[in-house]
């Protein structure tokens, strides 16, 4: 079982690493292949799809966030909504991947995966949502539970659309330019806190 954890690890790392430089279209499970220790028939041992190797890093990022989320419960005795909202934003920050993940098709992803893959995606997701919800009944007591609701389920959706305003290409800036947007350029750190001091209100 360690050995078929290990694989499965190299696998998801290798498609970490690619997808740091190469859009999600690019990525083949050949080229994942080639960035292992093992043949391409060896990954399906592991994973049926491309789309669920990167479900898998997918819950990954999740799991790392989440224990982000868990040290500001843990660290932290009061905070106001504002040192709240910094400290949340600051845990997107560096979550730069997770982010640009959320911003691509989600029913694509979902669809081409077994439900078993699905399901432990799932798991961590919602992990995440409940760390959010226990730091709001922490330092907010005063938020009733459909409150602590109405801003999990506003400031997730949200975080779908912080990746394409943060990280703006070359050409799509050209474009804005072409037609006259005049876009404030904003850092993730920055959309992040807007929003959830927004939603806090």
């Amino acid at each position: 079982m360690e050995h078929f954890n290990l694989r499965k690890e190299e696998i998801i790392k290798a498609c970490k690493e690619l997808y740091d430089k190469y859009n999600f279209k690019d990525i083949t499970i050949k080229l994942i292949s080639e960035h292992t220790s093992f043949s391409r028939p060896s990954i399906y041992n592991y994973f049926e799809t491309k789309e669920e190797i990167f479900l898998a890093l997918f819950q990954k990022e999740y799991e790392k966030w989440k224990i982000e989320l868990d040290e500001i419960r843990k660290n932290n005795e009061t905070l106001t909504k504002d040192e709240f909202a910094k400290l949340l934003a600051h845990t997107l920050e560096d979550k730069e991947r997770l982010l640009k993940l959320l911003s691509m098709n989600m029913y694509d992803l979902e669809e081409n995966s077994r439900i078993q893959r699905l399901v432990e995606f799932k798991q961590a997701y919602k992990s995440a949502i409940e760390a959010v919800k226990l730091c709001l009944n922490k330092f907010f007591n005063n938020m009733t539970e459909e409150e602590i609701t109405e801003f999990t389920y506003s400031f997730f959706p949200f975080m779908f659309g912080i990746y394409p305003y943060a990280v703006l290409t070359e050409k799509q800036n050209q474009a804005m330019k072409e037609v006259g947007i005049n876009y404030p350029h904003y850092s993730i750190y920055e959309l992040a806190y807007m929003g959830i001091k927004k939603l806090l209100k």
